[in-house]
């Protein structure tokens, strides 16, 4: 498998794109598995943002996804555990 760069540290959504046929559902689990491998403190948004420019083709499931993730990626998150409960 070819390594990516620090958008795409494993290359996985460049391999997306090359799929025919490909699923909404699978785009999915790709993103999930790209999302897993960025560093915890990476601006996914930035990310996202140049994964769309470099890749982005209208219509395929990937771009939807990619886009959907860069919405969900701004919106504010709840602290779960202890760490939400501090005061």
């Amino acid at each position: 498998m070819r390594k990516g760069d620090a958008t795409d540290p494993k290359g996985l959504i460049a391999e997306a794109y090359k799929i025919d046929g490909i699923t909404y559902e699978e785009c999915r689990s790709i993103f999930l598995d790209w999302a897993l491998a960025v560093p915890v403190d990476a601006d996914t948004a930035v990310l996202i943002g140049t994964l769309l420019e470099r890749h982005g083709v209208e219509g395929h499931p990937m771009t939807e996804v990619l886009t959907e993730g860069r919405t969900s990626a701004t919106a504010p998150r709840r602290r779960g555990g202890w760490k939400g409960r501090r005061s």
